[in-house]
C-alpha cells in the first residue's frame, strides 16, 4: 500500500512539473510535448479498442500519426493562415476510409468509427489548445502570431484543482451520487467543492494575469470544471463498455494517457467555444 502512494505520488509529481514546464518554457517545448502527449493518447486509445472492443482492429500507428500532425497543422495554421496544410491530414483520413476496401478485416465499419473516434475524441481536443496558445498581434505592422502559454495552463490548473477538491469534499461529505451508474464514487457534494474552489482561484489568476475580468475568468473556469466532469464521466462509459479499470499502464499508479487527459478532452473545446463566445457579445 505504502509503495503504491509512493509511486502514485512520484508519478503525479513528474507528471505536473513535465506538463507546467513544457507549457511555460516555450512554443517549441510546447508543441514537442503535446504533440507526444496526442499521438500517445491515440495510439493507447488504439491499443486498448483493438484488444477489447470486438471484431476491432485499427491501424494504431496511422491514428497516432493522424493525430500529431493535426496538432501541428493546427498550429502552424495558425501562423501561417493558410489552410493548404490540412491537406495532407484529408489525404490520411481518406487512406483510413479506402484501405478497409481492400484489408479484408472483420468488421470495417466499426474499424472506420474507432478510428474516426481517435482524431475527434482526442487529436481534435489537443489541436484546439494551439487556439488558446497562440494569439495574432492586431498592434502589430505585420502580421504576427505571439506565444502566451496562461491560458492553455489554465485549464489544467482548474481541471487539477476541480479534481482534488471534489476527492476531498466528497471524501468527507459526499453522500448524494453524481452519475451512480457510471461513476458511483462521485457525488454531487463533491463536484461543487471542487468547482468552488477553482472559481476560487479563478479569481487569482484574474489578478495576476488580466487577460480577462474576474468574471470572465470565473465563466471560464466553471465551464472547464462542468465539461471537465463530463469528460471524465464520458471516459469511464468507455471504460465500462470495454470492462477495463484502466486505459493503460504508462503512468505507474496512475493508469494511461486517457486517464490522465480524460478530463481535458471535453474541457478544452468547451473552453475556446466559451472564448470565442466572449468576443461575439
Amino acid at each position: 500500500m505504502i509503495n503504491n502512494f509512493i509511486k502514485r505520488a512520484i508519478t503525479g509529481v513528474l507528471f505536473v512539473a513535465i506538463l507546467v514546464g513544457g507549457i511555460l518554457y516555450d512554443a517549441f517545448s510546447f508543441g514537442i510535448l503535446f504533440t507526444a502527449i496526442s499521438a500517445l493518447t491515440i495510439y493507447e486509445f488504439g491499443q486498448l479498442v483493438n484488444m477489447r472492443a470486438e471484431g476491432v482492429k485499427i491501424n494504431k500507428t496511422i491514428n497516432m500519426l493522424g493525430g500529431a500532425y493535426l496538432f501541428l497543422a493546427m498550429g502552424f495554421c495558425i501562423n501561417a493562415a493558410d489552410l493548404k496544410i490540412f491537406i495532407p491530414y484529408v489525404l490520411l483520413l481518406l487512406y483510413m476510409m479506402i484501405s478497409e476496401l481492400y484489408l479484408k478485416k472483420e468488421n470495417p465499419v466499426l474499424n472506420w468509427a474507432y478510428s474516426m473516434l481517435s482524431q475527434l475524441y482526442i487529436g481534435l481536443p489537443f489541436a484546439l489548445l494551439n487556439v488558446l496558445a497562440f494569439h495574432n498581434d492586431p498592434g502589430s505592422e505585420y502580421s504576427s502570431v505571439s506565444y502566451n502559454p496562461i491560458l492553455p495552463l489554465s485549464i489544467f490548473i482548474f481541471l487539477w484543482l476541480n479534481d482534488t477538491g471534489a476527492y476531498c469534499i466528497g471524501s468527507l461529505i459526499g453522500k448524494h451520487r453524481l452519475f451512480e451508474r457510471i461513476s458511483p464514487k462521485k457525488s454531487w457534494e463533491g463536484s461543487i467543492g471542487g468547482g468552488v474552489v477553482a472559481i476560487g482561484v479563478s479569481f487569482i489568476l484574474a489578478h495576476y494575469f488580466p487577460l480577462m475580468s474576474m468574471i470572465e475568468w470565473a465563466g471560464l473556469a466553471l465551464v472547464v470544471v462542468i465539461f471537465g466532469t463530463w469528460g471524465d464521466l464520458t471516459e469511464s462509459l468507455l471504460k465500462r463498455q470495454l470492462h477495463v479499470k484502466d486505459s493503460g499502464t504508462i503512468l505507474p499508479g496512475h493508469g494511461g494517457m486517457l486517464d490522465r487527459f480524460d478530463s481535458s478532452l471535453m474541457a478544452i473545446p468547451a473552453a475556446v467555444v466559451y472564448l470565442y463566445a466572449l468576443t461575439w457579445f
